[in-house]
């Protein structure tokens, strides 16, 4: 990447953050301040604007989940960081809306599926690397059961249509969800898992090929039959990369006993959602997994762990992967931007996590620790701080 003059550079970067519930709100508070001491140790400016969203907003509210203009500031901004949205009601259930077409929909949609379709976030990018020292807590023991020499892949699912199209029906017999795949979708987000392949260039750990593999269902679905054949189209075009394909039944299965056989992988939009929560185990857990929603011309970073209710307000969350969300927003940027800057701050916030857990403390209960999340979040400030040199 050449570097551009400092005179070239944007200043400010518009970043929109959307807290969201429960504990989203907490990670995303960890989350601005990493972003707040970027600006101030690389001199990259940042114009934050937080908007409120989610379960609790719509209780508050009555009729939307974020307010009116909200859709609007998020396409405006440079990137956009969400923490986790979902609430539960007075009756203790998760809230609902009714949308115009009096269908309903879980109080957070708006932020979360609204942004991906309307913002065109087709790819959802999902890393999934064992950090050394990594405790993976399996039957409520913790111990190592994989390393980094065995999982370093990145799934990646199809992120605006299949099952969350949004297209059914309910009687009260009967309930139909219509599953939608395209040829112009399969093929854009299969493109870009054989394009990331290619930039990684480090390919499977097992072998070190570059390898794709799609996952399917393709002796049952047709959908999947469609998925298929566009991906077998799209990969006449990578001959250095290595076509592959997985039942997504045999994969559930094989990414957790053969993980080291795997660099990208493709998918569609509901097998991507389980599978990547099944693949989080591998990095020890949801707490350390990072979910990159990216279009042609917008980008929204997230942790995957949700809004976890229960555990609002105890300073118990795990925030590292609130972090390392912030940092592929500073990475996607520093692309985008030729902004070598925020490039040097995506790989000082992963070193800082790194060392955390190498060094096995601070870490939250999810990872064996028994810190805060606000004593690991500082930790890794910290680092980050004297990584940085400020």
């Amino acid at each position: 990447m050449s570097q551009s003059s400092p005179a070239a550079l944007k200043s400010p970067y518009d970043l929109v953050l959307l807290p969201g519930d429960g504990i989203g709100a907490e990670v995303m508070a960890e989350a601005r301040q990493l972003v707040e001491l970027v600006g101030q140790c690389t001199g990259a400016g940042f114009a934050i604007d937080e908007i409120p969203c989610g379960g609790r907003y719509y209780l508050e509210h009555g009729s939307r989940d974020w307010p009116e203009d909200a859709e609007a500031r998020c396409r405006a901004a440079d990137a956009i960081l969400l923490g986790a949205v979902g609430w539960n009601g007075p009756d203790g259930q998760p809230v609902t809306m009714t949308d115009v077409d009096g269908v309903p929909k879980m109080a957070g949609w708006s932020p979360v599926i609204g942004n991906r379709i309307k913002l065109d976030l087709y790819a959802n990018i999902r890393p999934v690397r064992c950090l050394p020292g990594t405790r993976h807590g399996l039957s409520g023991k913790f111990r190592e059961v994989w390393t980094p020499e065995t999982v370093d892949m990145v799934i990646i699912r199809e992120n605006t249509e299949g099952l969350y199209s949004g297209i059914g029906e309910r009687t009260a017999d009967r309930a139909t969800d219509l599953r939608v795949i395209t040829r112009r979708a399969s093929e854009r987000v299969i493109r870009a898992a054989f394009e990331l392949s290619r930039q990684r260039g480090k390919g499977a750990p097992a072998d070190g090929k570059l390898r794709v593999t799609c996952i399917v269902k393709h002796n049952v679905l047709q959908g999947c039959r469609l998925f298929l054949d566009v991906f077998r189209e799209v990969a006449k075009d990578y001959p250095e990369i290595e076509p592959d394909v997985a039942i997504v039944d045999s994969f559930a299965m094989f990414v957790l006993t053969q993980p080291e056989r795997y660099d990208v992988c493709v998918t569609t939009n509901m097998f991507g959602d389980i599978l990547t929560d099944l693949a989080s185990v591998l990095q020890g857990g949801m707490g350390m997994a990072v979910g990159c929603n990216v279009g042609d011309d917008h980008a929204m970073f997230e942790p995957i762990h949700g809004s976890a209710p229960p555990l609002a307000g105890k300073d118990r969350a795990n925030p590292l992967a609130m972090l390392l969300a912030t940092g592929e927003a500073m990475a996607w940027l520093g692309r985008r931007h030729d902004d070598a800057r925020l490039t040097r701050a995506h790989g000082v916030i992963e070193a800082a996590v790194a060392a955390i857990v190498e060094r096995g403390e601070p870490l939250t209960a999810d990872l064996g620790g028994t810190a805060s999340r606000s004593t690991v979040a500082k930790a890794v400030r910290d680092e980050v701080r004297q990584r940085l040199s400020c």
